[in-house]
């Protein structure tokens, strides 16, 4: 399989970011997985000391299972690597909890099946954990996964007849249990959820008045070339929020992506950026500046879209050819052929693209070459672990010498320290972003910055 084609702006680097969860999803979404790993923890060591009193060591190989799930489950949850969690966790529980049903939990006359009702409540958790998963196949498909098993189940007696079937005077009492911890599972998860829609709710209308009453903002960081000059930025959007200050797109932009609202917001930032652009042509110390703007798959997608961005430069009077929209992967999983005829007529009038987050996303490189492209963008992941990992370094020395193979420049994203930059440099890369030469600045506070670096 080819390489591939680069994924939506990180979090880490809090530009325009589809993929990174709101703080208090992430949140909410932490804890249940930690909750939920407590919980298998705990059940695997309850149930497993009960069956080894019994002597029937079989099924606490069971218990153990849910007892190492438990603990990957915290691991992961731990290392903030909150989908993989999440499936160890729901896989585990689905086939322990089927296993009981159809082994150990058999329905008689006197007491009915109850270890079942636990899917309701993990269907639901499903839906919460997996929501904000780029496919929106997999929370629905999983949580209707467990609500189908449950009424399977539910509707049936069947089951295996074999040596570990409790005994109905042990499953009396496991009855009251497993139908009381699945209520208060039920109550936690449902409680989540509604916490969690009322916070996007309360945080969309506050995006709408946002829009109308002007609270974006544009921060720029630094682009510097080979010998630590300033040749550029990136325009980043931030939300100046009058009640909680400051707030960073890893918040905002995936809720304004789901609802549309980014395409006013985009509209707007690249309005704000090119009328930047044009007040740093007229100053000799800055006309040379390029400026970079990131734009989402839905803003492309739109059929006007050329002639929205011709119509804003031309407005604003800024040259053209200092204007760059960096793209992503999310743009090339359709129609191809329309994403090119768009960066083609937008490149005849001078207008610059760059590939974002290149080497993270899924898309075949055979596009590459027949994109207009003028940039590749080395992603932050690749640069942060480059003096560490030979794997790492070398993605970054294929992507820089692909970037020269095929005539385009390479600039290099998430830069730290003076090591990565020479090690970066040593591959060929002399175009360079990160916190090592600049964070993101307001306005004001970059032209401070462009004139500290004049006056060296």
């Amino acid at each position: 399989m080819p390489p591939a084609f680069p994924s939506f702006v990180t979090d880490a680097r809090q530009g325009l970011d589809r993929r990174s969860l709101g703080a208090r999803h992430q949140r909410r979404v932490e804890l249940l997985l930690l909750l939920g790993s407590g919980l298998l923890i705990a059940v695997g060591l309850g149930w497993g000391g009960f069956f080894v009193l019994r002597g029937q060591w079989a099924i606490t190989l069971v218990d153990a299972v849910l007892i190492g799930a438990g603990l990957g489950t915290l691991a992961l949850t731990r290392r903030k690597r909150m989908l993989p969690a999440s499936l160890v966790l729901l896989v585990t529980l689905y086939i322990v909890i089927c296993g009981i049903c159809l082994l150990l939990d058999l329905p008689s006359a006197q007491v009915p099946r109850s270890t079942h009702h636990f899917l309701i409540a993990l269907g639901v958790c499903a839906h919460l954990l997996l929501r904000s998963n780029e496919h929106p196949w997999l929370h629905h498909g999983v949580a209707l996964g467990f609500f189908a098993t449950f009424l399977v189940l539910a509707s049936t007696s069947g089951g295996l007849s074999t040596a570990y079937a409790l005994p109905d005077s042990l499953r009396v009492g496991g009855t009251w249990v497993n139908n009381g911890l699945s209520l208060i599972t039920l109550y936690l998860a449902l409680h989540l959820m509604q916490a969690d829609v009322a916070a996007r709710n309360a945080l969309e209308s506050d995006l709408r008045v946002a829009l109308v009453e002007g609270q974006f903002v544009l921060h720029y960081q630094p682009q510097v070339g080979e010998h630590g000059e300033v040749i550029g930025a990136e325009a980043l959007v931030r939300w100046q929020h009058p009640q909680r200050g400051l707030v960073l797109p890893g918040e905002f932009i995936p809720l304004a992506e789901q609802t549309g609202l980014i395409l006013p917001l985009g509209d707007w930032v690249l309005k704000q950026a090119c009328t930047q652009l044009m007040a740093w042509a007229r100053q000799p110390h800055t006309a040379h500046l390029m400026l970079a703007v990131n734009v989402s798959a839905r803003q492309f997608r739109q059929p006007d879209f050329v002639a929205q961005v011709l119509s804003v430069v031309e407005r604003s009077g800024v040259p053209a050819h200092r204007l760059k929209l960096e793209l992503t992967e999310s743009m090339l999983v359709n129609d191809v052929e329309d994403i090119i005829a768009k960066m083609t007529a937008l490149k005849a009038h001078g207008v610059g693209f760059s590939l974002d987050d290149f080497g993270t996303g899924y898309s075949s490189l055979a596009y590459l070459k027949r994109l207009p492209l003028d940039q590749l963008k080395i992603d932050q992941a690749f640069v942060r672990d480059l003096l560490t990992d030979a794997n790492e370094a070398a993605i970054a020395r294929t992507v820089v010498n692909l970037g020269r193979d095929l005539g385009l420049n390479v600039i290099a994203e998430g830069v730290e320290t003076a090591e990565q930059h020479d090690h970066l440099a040593r591959l060929g890369c002399h175009a360079f972003q990160g916190y090592l030469f600049g964070k993101p600045l307001p306005a004001d506070g970059f032209m401070a910055y462009i004139d500290r670096r004049a006056s060296r």
